[in-house]
């Protein structure tokens, strides 16, 4: 009896029980709790594999990505136009430079002498078109008279001419009447000379028939010499006009004189314009000792030093411009992944380099695969051809505005998507 009294429970009853509530609820509740949270889990789980699976659905379907891309754009090079020394390098490798920054600077004397140059051969070519210019109408004006003068010298010389003609004409007809009479005084001397050997007629009258005939014999021979006197006369009289009519063609060639004169004048002023274009061009070199940068950018491939000698076209450096303008993505997409895409599709841009997503949308499509464009393109037409997956080049160009710190740099590889759907 002592034993059963003083007997202890080994456990001590539930609160809930010494509360007047039953000791089987508990055990009955505590087994639900577990498993309510395991199927929430699972549940959530099925959901976030269904979602993604269907986000990579859509994301495979809509969307075409490709980690063989890059970032390109345009490298100017920085050369001379012109020869010359080196006399100061105002940039380092990787400076920034604004357009117009003067990079380089040749020695400009001999530019300078060149200008100088060619302005005495300006001002002495200027001169000589003056002289020549004024020369036209002086030209004009000499021909004029020598027309008029050549005119009237003509017409005086055939005046001369024909007033000699009737001299030689006047001549003539004396030398023929003088020849007649002398004829006849021969004819009496013949005929009167056998008589006065027969003393049938007087010595007197065959004295004054012999007399007469001598004056009739000077008289022909006067009127000989006038005769021939006149034909000098008139033989000079033609060669006047031969010479008048000669200065009146010369004179008549006024226009042609006056084109050769203004020919010359224009010859002259081609000759002022070649002076000024040849001082023009002396100007534009010395202009192109000063070398600036063509762009704003970051100053790379520094080859020029000072001292040095360059000649034209010599490659001094190059400036990258780094506006999101004159960048673009060069993406090599399988061509499987082309069927759907277009020109003007937007794309994003992942840049490895700083973990930041860029906006974008495709440009255009290369006209041939990235193989066709190597120096040494693969040839299929042989018994070993594998067919290989080709990539063709997609040109994708940013968004205005995406790259306002001017972050991105040329060669960077990106990971373009292109949303084809």
């Amino acid at each position: 009896m002592a034993d059963t009294a003083t007997h202890i429970p080994d456990t001590a009853p539930a609160p809930d029980a010494q509360a007047g509530g039953s000791a089987v609820d508990p055990p009955n509740n505590t087994p639900k709790r577990p498993r309510r949270t395991r199927t929430f889990v699972l549940a959530a789980i099925g959901l976030t594999l269904i979602a993604s699976a269907g986000v990579w659905y859509w994301r495979s379907t809509a969307w075409e990505s490709t980690d063989n891309a890059q970032i390109d754009g345009f490298i100017y090079p920085v050369s001379s136009r012109v020869s010359g020394h080196v006399t100061r390098v105002l940039v380092d490798e990787n400076q920034y430079v604004e357009a117009g920054t003067v990079l380089a600077q040749l020695d400009p004397k001999d530019y300078e002498v060149a200008i100088a140059s060619a302005r005495a051969a300006l001002a002495s070519d200027d001169a000589s078109a003056a002289a020549l210019r004024t020369n036209v109408p002086i030209t004009s004006t000499d021909t004029a008279s020598q027309l008029s003068t050549a005119q009237a010298d003509v017409a005086n010389a055939t005046a001369g001419l024909a007033v000699a003609q009737r001299q030689v004409e006047a001549a003539q007809a004396t030398l023929r009447e003088a020849a007649a009479n002398d004829l006849k005084a021969q004819d009496d001397v013949t005929r009167y000379k056998p008589l006065a050997a027969k003393d049938e007629i007087p010595q007197q009258q065959f004295s004054q028939a012999v007399n007469s005939q001598r004056a009739t014999a000077a008289a022909v021979e006067a009127a000989g010499a006038s005769a021939a006197a006149a034909e000098q006369t008139v033989t000079q009289a033609r060669a006047r006009v031969a010479q008048a009519q000669a200065q009146l063609r010369t004179a008549g060639t006024r226009p042609e004189q006056i084109a050769a004169q203004r020919s010359r004048a224009m010859a002259a002023e081609a000759e002022t314009q070649r002076a000024a274009a040849t001082l023009q061009q002396a100007q534009l070199n010395l202009q192109y000792t000063t070398i600036v940068a063509p762009v704003s950018g970051v100053v790379g491939q520094r080859s020029v030093q000072p001292g040095q000698n360059v000649s034209p076209g010599q490659q001094l450096m190059t400036v990258v411009p780094l506006d999101s303008r004159n960048l673009w993505v060069t993406a090599n997409f399988k061509e499987t992944q082309l069927q759907h895409m277009r020109p003007g599709q937007p794309a994003t841009i992942s840049v490895d380099a700083y973990g930041r997503t860029y906006q974008g949308r495709v440009f255009n499509i290369a006209g041939a695969s990235g193989a066709r464009y190597s120096l040494l393109p693969p040839e299929n037409a042989t018994g070993n051809y594998v067919k290989v997956v080709q990539r063709i080049p997609v040109k994708i160009v940013f968004d205005q505005g995406q790259d306002t710190e001017h972050l991105l740099r040329l060669g960077m590889s990106v990971e373009p998507s292109v949303r084809i759907r």
